[in-house]
């Protein structure tokens, strides 16, 4: 395999970093991005479906075939075992957290609401009180959702400060989230020497090789497609905001390093210590139609209208205002959606070619942060 080496500022290098569900689609790319970047990654997560997932894709438990396993930890757990997550974070004491577990599907939270709130709202507490016990500077970036908003129905751009809401449970619940965490940060970073920062992170529809989730539109697209089926378009005209995975990733880690960087005298009042949206700097009237045209244009097929069938209420628009990340963390998506769409369809062409995933996912890396590179003059 090609030389792993990256240009970076040498922030992550040996961090000890702690990611809750690891093994999903956007928790794997970021598993992946980190020890690119040189930190010690355990991941703490329910076991990945064996025949399509990212994480098992990647190979990345393999002693044999990952050159990052000596910096890697996998554990499988759930989120809800409080017992066996705490004695993980002790064991792992991290420098950083990202929190991505969660039940993340809207139509699965109407089949399993309860599991869906015990999951993201009790299961993100959990996590915050297994970390007060640590004995050291510590930063926290929970993971949310665009779908946090109270949803106006109309050419709203969202800003962190517009009213939180959500029709269905998976929106509510992560709605209760954000809530949750501003109450835990009152109520115990104030009062922690450990002088501990959480913050959290709202982005857009993400797109990115390697999801097979159900009932989402990239991957349904992808089955039809390799199936030589006609792509089914339920809702042609809904807008979303959508953005290539590598994106929203970028601005998490750009936001952990400045929460832990903070100054101490600082601490407890931390500007990054807050919410913060992360989604496409352009092209955002985008709908789910032309998303599949896109598609269409990297890979040959077709797709027809089918009346939507499913009585749960979906919004019809959705967009959000990056501008506070662009104020205060210097981040902005730099994928166009042409080209987000392009590697996403290319990533799954290469996995149909039987291709090595690890090594696929690494060039798809380096070539993002050549980019980066190449437009901010630094990575990170």
């Amino acid at each position: 395999m090609e030389d792993m080496a990256i240009t970076h500022n040498g922030f992550w290098v040996n961090k000890r970093v702690l990611i809750t569900g690891h093994t999903g689609f956007k928790g794997s790319w970021l598993t992946l991005l980190l020890l690119k970047l040189g930190a010690e990654v355990w991941g703490y997560s329910l076991e990945a479906d064996k025949n399509f997932s990212l994480f098992e894709n990647l190979n990345l438990n393999d002693k044999n075939n990952n050159p990052f396993f000596s910096s890697f930890n996998h554990q499988i757990g759930d989120i809800n075992n409080f017992n066996k997550l705490s004695k993980f974070t002790l064991n792992c004491n991290p420098d950083i957290v990202f929190h991505l577990a969660a039940q993340p599907l809207v139509l699965e939270s109407y089949k399993d609401p309860i599991n869906t709130w015990n999951t993201n709202v009790l299961g993100t507490i959990k996590l915050l009180e297994s970390l007060k016990c640590l004995k050291k500077k510590l930063s926290i970036v929970v993971v949310t959702t665009d779908k946090v908003y109270l949803n106006k129905k109309s050419d709203f751009c969202y800003k962190e400060t517009d009213q939180l809401g959500g029709y269905d449970p998976y929106s509510a619940s992560k709605a209760a989230v954000e809530i949750a965490v501003s109450s835990w940060r009152s109520s115990f970073c104030n009062q922690n020497k450990n002088l501990i920062s959480i913050a959290t992170a709202r982005a857009g529809n993400v797109i990115g090789g390697g999801d097979w989730s159900k009932n989402r539109l990239v991957p349904d697209a992808i089955r039809s497609l390799i199936n030589k089926s006609a792509i089914p378009l339920r809702n042609p005209n809904f807008i979303r905001p959508w953005q290539y995975v590598l994106d929203p990733l970028r601005g998490y880690i750009i936001l952990a390093e400045k929460l832990y960087s903070a100054p101490e005298k600082l601490k407890q009042d931390n500007k990054f210590a807050r919410e913060f949206n992360f989604g496409p700097s352009n092209d955002l009237e985008k709908s789910v139609l032309n998303l599949v045209q896109e598609i269409l244009n990297n890979w040959e097929g077709d797709f027809y209208i089918t009346k939507n069938e499913n009585p749960q209420y979906e919004s019809s628009r959705l967009t959000l205002s990056s501008e506070l990340s662009m104020k205060l963390l210097g981040w902005e998506s730099i994928m166009s959606f042409s080209s987000g769409v392009r590697n996403t369809v290319n990533w799954y062409k290469s996995f149909y070619r039987q291709e090595n995933c690890l090594e696929f996912s690494i060039k798809e890396i380096d070539h993002f942060l050549n980019i980066v590179d190449k437009y901010s003059n630094k990575v990170f």
